[in-house]
């Protein structure tokens, strides 16, 4: 199987489109993780076992590991070796947001999915597909295409209107229409907007959407969920980060959240 086929799969094992953001921050994750020799991983092995029976995907943000150096990063691989041999049916994300040209892709491509083993990664799409395309070649891997960012300057370039609509909707659809060759492209939406999570199935159709903010950025589930899903009652990841992982109970906070949406998926 290819990785969204991984990923639906996993759907259907875990009942659960929840995706957990590993944003291990070292100055939040609790100070027995922090005296651990190995912290970060430390905190994220705990994390995947409180909750992966209710999870299909993790994401970890590679900003908190590079922030930590060779440390941090042999730490981000320490996860996913680890999420591989104990839990290997787990869809994986890199959340990277990689995008160059030319050779710099590739080593990227080769850094990610060989070296560290991430399933997919985030990618910028302002480079265009020929930058692309050492990611959208691996058929067995998926590319995550940002489209509408929750930051609050998003706008200042998401939002220019080309041809009567925003920029973020001419990428959602050249990524659909071209790019998707494969089948192993998703787009990257934000939450914080749930309109704009169904403008986007009414783009991409079938096509799986991550759609990133739910919890702690108050993503508006309902709408998200209603909105998000494909006609066969998937094509959507759910992410959702600080919320669980600092969360008193992350068990409680990750199965109340799947209960809530398979309550939506109804």
């Amino acid at each position: 199987m290819n990785a969204l086929e991984k990923y639906d799969a996993r759907v259907a094992q875990a009942n659960s489109l929840i995706c957990v953001g590993l944003d291990s921050d070292l100055k939040y994750i609790p100070r027995q993780f922090r005296d651990d020799p190995f912290p970060q991983f430390a905190f994220n092995r705990w994390i995947i076992e409180e909750t992966h029976h209710y999870v299909s995907a993790y994401k970890p943000n590679m900003a908190f590991y590079e922030a930590r150096g060779d440390r941090g990063l042999a730490e981000l691989k320490m996860t996913i070796d680890y999420l591989q041999e104990r839990h290997p049916s787990i869809f994986t994300i890199c959340d990277a947001r990689r995008g160059d040209a030319g050779s710099t892709n590739i080593g990227y491509v080769e850094a990610v999915f060989d070296w560290l083993g991430f399933d997919a990664v985030t990618i910028q799409p302002y480079p265009g597909k020929q930058a692309a395309q050492p990611f959208l070649d691996r058929v067995d891997r998926a590319s995550i295409i940002l489209c509408r960012t929750s930051n609050p300057g998003g706008k200042e370039f998401q939002d220019i209107e080309i041809d009567g609509k925003p920029l973020w909707q001419h990428v959602a659809q050249r990524v659909h229409d071209e790019w998707n060759v494969n089948d192993n492209c998703v787009i990257l939406i934000t939450a914080t907007y749930p309109p704009e999570v169904q403008q986007a199935r009414a783009i991409v159709d079938r096509m799986t959407i991550l759609a990133q903010g739910v919890g702690s950025q108050s993503g508006a589930l309902k709408k998200v969920v209603e909105g998000g899903l494909n006609q066969e009652k998937k094509g959507l990841m759910i992410s959702s980060s600080r919320s669980i992982i600092f969360s008193d109970n992350p068990t409680a906070a990750v199965r109340r959240l799947r209960d809530d949406i398979n309550q939506l998926r109804k």
